[in-house]
């Protein structure tokens, strides 16, 4: 997971309104009439999928993912028709947030759909859960209090969250941070981690090799440095390893895990966004 930074400007004026109207539509809706509105208008949301794409390169939000064969959803971060808190415990959810497009995630399937794990057999995968910490307030349609609420799944669209959360560089898989300090952040980590498939084992395996493509390239990097003699070489092992380690890259996260455990690696990863934008 990386922290993705929302743009309104990458989505066109149309597309807003109509999930502007939609949402005036719904709030004249009876009660009893809102669900069966919400499901009629699917296409409002996925309409937004092409911009979220780009505001993380074409990465799910969750796992970092691109893979060009897996389906991608708009997901609804608080679930627009029912939130499910614990095995036994659901609720209607956020329906009022159906056609919020800052509620709106971009997801692969896997993260996003119940699924089966199978080196483990565990469902993951995100559905309707949205757990609270306990003694959280909970909104509801009355009380739209859901900034108040103490979400329990990590949120790419804040950076404090993602910061929570890093990549075990030996063995690929997702863990809590060193800065993660607390039993309910970190409680708050391996629920996401559960819940939105992190550990599957697709995904260890492919931040095995963008760690292995970054530790290779550095070995050679730092093999010509010590030579002293192949200067062409080392800027363009330099810019690989930016590009590998910005962003726009798959699995990043795993890649600069990797680099901040090698001697000197951090300083070839990715600084500024600036500098992306000549990498991208």
């Amino acid at each position: 997971m990386i922290y993705v930074k929302r743009d309104p400007a990458l989505i066109p004026e149309k597309v807003l309104k109509v999930a502007e109207r939609a949402q005036q539509e719904l709030e004249a809706k009876p009660p009893e009439a809102r669900k069966e509105y919400i499901e009629k208008k699917s296409h409002v949301w996925r309409a937004f999928g092409r911009y979220l794409a780009k505001m993380s390169y074409g990465k799910c939000w969750y796992s970092e993912s691109d893979d060009p064969q897996s389906f991608f959803d708009v997901d609804h971060f608080r679930p627009k028709k029912a939130a499910k808190r614990a095995d036994g415990d659901e609720d209607d959810g956020y329906p009022w947030l159906a056609f919020s497009w800052e509620n709106f995630r971009y997801a692969a399937g896997r993260s996003n759909r119940l699924n089966t794990d199978e080196a483990t057999e565990a469902v993951v995968g995100k559905g309707s859960w949205f757990p609270l910490l306990e003694g959280s307030v909970k909104a509801d349609w009355d009380h739209r209090c859901e900034n108040q609420e103490g979400a329990v799944l990590l949120d790419p669209t804040k950076q404090q969250d993602v910061d929570l959360l890093d990549v075990n560089p030996e063995d690929g898989r997702a863990c809590h941070s060193l800065t993660c300090i607390g039993q309910v952040k970190r409680e708050r980590v391996q629920r996401s981690i559960e819940i939105y498939g992190l550990n599957l084992g697709n995904l260890i395996s492919a931040r095995k090799r963008a760690m292995r493509n970054v530790e290779e390239d550095y070995h050679v990097l730092m093999s010509i440095c010590t030579a002293g003699n192949d200067m062409d070489a080392v800027e363009l092992l330099r810019t690989k390893l930016r590009r590998a380690t910005s962003p726009s890259a798959p699995y990043s996260r795993a890649a600069r895990a990797k680099m901040h455990s090698l001697p000197y690696g951090a300083q070839f990863c990715a600084q500024a966004e600036n500098e992306l934008e000549v990498l991208v």
